[in-house]
């Protein structure tokens, strides 16, 4: 018995350990983001790219709830005049699954001219997302729009590239999977910290398609 007691205690000394870690984890990219994300949309300076994050499409390619709010927010912030083309980053391992296609087929249905629409169909989390930003799209500085709880960990992936982005949340609704959502984000920051800490390449990185340098 005090044999399963000490391990009790031990088990529950390392499990609070690393639930406070993951907490001060998120508490400091919060942080260490706060001063690149944007609240108004006037006071964005201007940006040669705005960057969409991808996120799940119905089987009959309609954007769902949360990626619908993305895109909606990027349009707005390319009619203010504030970002002037976009890069639409998503996945697209599968002949039956294509966020990236889905976002562009939005946005040209909402007569944003085709060549200022670029896509990244292995944009697969990300990390690869802002990666693959830089080493393929040359992307020289962008807004990054996505949701609020996802917002400091891609700016906090950006900026430990060296990357000169800043961020403006998409529209705040209400989605079924708030907490679920919230509560996967924290682990993802540790998976972000891992990623940077080993300098990780996206295993797919095709060919160089630079952007519109304006």
């Amino acid at each position: 018995m005090d044999r399963f007691k000490k391990f009790l205690i031990y088990f529950l000394i390392v499990l609070g350990g690393g639930i406070a870690f993951i907490w001060g984890l998120s508490t400091y990219v919060v942080k260490t983001t706060s001063d690149e994300i944007y609240s108004n949309i006037s006071d964005l300076p201007v940006s040669n790219t705005i960057i969409v994050l991808g996120a799940s499409v119905h089987s009959n390619g309609q954007l769902s709830p949360i990626l619908k709010d993305r895109v909606d927010t990027a349009l707005e912030i390319y009619r203010a005049g504030r970002g002037r083309q976009f890069l639409l980053s998503g996945d697209n391992r599968r002949n039956d699954y294509d966020e990236v296609s889905a976002m562009k087929n939005y946005l040209l249905e909402r007569e944003v001219p085709e060549n200022l629409i670029f896509t990244d169909p292995a944009g697969l989390d990300t990390y690869d997302s802002m990666y693959r930003s830089d080493l393929i799209y040359k992307i020289p500085n962008a807004i990054v729009v996505t949701q609020k709880f996802h917002l400091p960990r891609a700016l906090f992936i950006a900026e430990s590239l060296g990357l000169n982005y800043i961020g403006f949340p998409a529209k705040e609704n209400h989605y079924d999977t708030d907490k679920s959502l919230i509560r996967r984000e924290k682990l993802a920051n540790l998976k972000a910290v891992l990623e940077i800490l080993t300098k990780q390449t996206p295993k797919n990185m095709g060919e160089e398609n630079p952007v519109n340098r304006y």
